[in-house]
């Protein structure tokens, strides 16, 4: 998107990149260093990250030429199809060899991605009829929220002595509402990257990595209401000022 002028479609800080991604921010520093070498990235006057705009040779060259085409990994859509189909709440028998063909790739890139799915709880093995696709309950929304606001809580808590009043103001700006009625409201949810990750807790970073698509999909879904949207981005608003005010309690009360 730099290389050809385009407009970022992400925020340019370390935990948006690694939200946007769903990597951690080892790879996501490292992606940062060599873009900055590249000329591509630059480091404000206030440490912020900034895209160094095309110079118009490169531009022109890259007018002149195709954008190659990706990798294409069949995993994300494998598997946000995969979650689509379990939201209908029914249990489904998944062959490989009939799903190898849907997707147009190997058997054992269909095996590959099978395992991945498992480990995230999408998916059973069931011995002799491949894999059997996990039904979607309510309950589960339940049992889920009732973690993920334990162990949210406990990141805040050894977060606290390492959060980054800069970080936090940046993700403030972020969630704010649009002037207009008629501006569509992009829900940034990056702080709760950034609260896991400043935790350091390595245990709480393995429940979201593993357990969060259905959850992050459903969230994505409930952004798309207006009303809703708003409401989101508010209470974000509520928890960062708390935390810039460094006031505990009404912070944790705000995230929860």
């Amino acid at each position: 998107q730099m290389k050809s002028g385009q407009a970022l479609d992400v925020p340019l800080t370390l935990a948006s990149l690694a939200e946007h991604n769903h990597v951690s921010l080892t790879p996501v520093r490292k992606a940062v260093a060599s873009l900055i070498n590249e000329g591509l990235l630059e480091k404000g006057s206030n440490h912020r990250l900034v895209a160094v705009a095309p110079s118009l040779n490169q531009t022109v060259k890259q007018s002149r030429q195709e954008l190659p085409e990706p990798p294409r990994d069949p995993y994300e859509i494998i598997a946000s199809d995969l979650v689509r189909l379990s939201l209908q709440g029914q249990p489904v028998y998944l062959r490989e060899e009939a799903t190898a063909e849907k997707y147009d790739v190997s058997r054992s890139a269909i095996r590959n991605v099978m395992h991945r799915l498992a480990g995230e709880g999408v998916l059973d093995h069931i011995p002799r009829r491949d894999w059997k696709l996990r039904p979607f309950r309510r309950d589960d929304l339940q049992a889920f929220t009732q973690v993920r606001e334990a162990l949210e809580l406990k990141a805040l808590e050894l977060a606290q002595p390492k959060l980054d009043d800069n970080e936090l103001r940046h993700i403030l700006t972020l969630n704010v509402a649009p002037s207009s009625d008629k501006t569509p409201v992009i829900v940034d949810e990056s702080l709760h990257a950034y609260l896991i990750h400043a935790a350091g807790n390595a245990y709480i970073k393995d429940f979201f990595d593993r357990q969060s698509r259905y959850y992050r999909l459903l969230f994505e879904w409930e952004d798309h209401d207006q009303a809703v949207a708003e409401e989101t981005m508010r209470q974000h608003s509520e928890v960062l000022k708390a935390l810039l005010s460094k006031n505990w309690a009404p912070a944790r009360k705000a995230l929860s």
